[in-house]
């Protein structure tokens, strides 16, 4: 058994077998079923787990859906177009859906969604109604013009991956100034994420300074499973052990990685 945290806030679902929207950043050509990531969170003593929905497979959600029904163990953020309905939006909630998942990472400046408009304000007021939160992984540069519309919505907000800062800028980055000023308005978390794809190592003041300025009850831990265009290169003890490395005091690691996300995620 490893001194791992409670619950894994990040993690996908992956089937060969479902619709792939068009130009898909990763089209896996093997399965990561909720049956395995199970067997994994027992192999290493973690008990809840949160599904973030993948942009691979666009607004199809049924995995997803699906596997939070049947797994209490279990939550889930979607994928969704702004045109979704609060009908659907409830019935998904008594499920075990529990966000919006913006994966704009992969879209061009001119494919991006206007949030200023009516549809995507609408849908951040159905989210703020809810009490879900928005999940945002918008890609390096953006969150500094995205923050302040999600902000002035109301709702709350999860961050993948550190805020997803230009580890090159030092924390002078302006994403990352970014983050730290978002957290101080008590509806803002962070996750502490996929260091394999910025550096783990250079993730290491980024961790101090949001354990400064945020504390650990603004953090999260995910293990960002099953390692994305990473296969074979990570494996899920090394995302544990990123943990340990950028939390060092076991009792901030124990509400990173319980107190925190049990409240955020599993309290409804």
């Amino acid at each position: 058994m490893t001194d791992a945290p409670l619950v894994d806030c990040h993690f996908h679902l992956f089937d060969k077998t479902l619709p792939f929207v068009d130009k898909p950043r990763h089209t896996p050509d093997y399965d990561f079923t909720v049956q395995q990531v199970l067997a994994t969170f027992d192999q290493f003593g973690v008990q809840y787990g949160v599904i973030a929905g993948a942009s691979l497979y666009g607004t199809y959600n049924d995995h997803v859906i699906r596997a939070v029904r049947r797994h209490k163990r279990l939550r889930g953020t979607i994928i969704a177009d702004p045109t979704l309905d609060l009908y659907t939006m409830e019935k998904m909630a008594a499920d075990g859906i529990n966000g919006v998942r913006l994966v704009w990472i992969s879209l061009s400046d001119d494919r991006l969604p206007n949030i200023e408009s009516y549809e995507w304000k609408r849908l951040l007021r159905r989210i703020r109604d809810l009490d879900w939160h928005v999940h945002l992984h918008v890609g390096p540069g953006r969150l500094p013009a995205i923050m302040p519309t999600v902000e002035a919505s109301g709702v709350n907000t999860v961050l993948d991956h550190f805020g997803y800062p230009d580890v090159r800028l030092g924390l002078d980055c302006p994403t990352f100034q970014t983050v730290l000023r978002a957290v101080a308005n008590g509806r803002t978390w962070v996750k502490l994420s996929a260091g394999y794809r910025m550096g783990r190592d250079s993730l290491m003041p980024y961790a101090t300074k949001l354990l400064e300025v945020a504390g650990p009850e603004r953090l999260l831990w995910g293990s960002d499973a099953p390692f994305a265009s990473f296969e074979g290169k990570v494996t899920y003890q090394q995302t544990i052990d990123d943990f340990r490395l950028w939390v060092p005091d076991p009792e901030q690691r124990r509400i990173i990685g319980a107190d925190t996300p049990l409240k955020l995620y599993f309290s409804n």
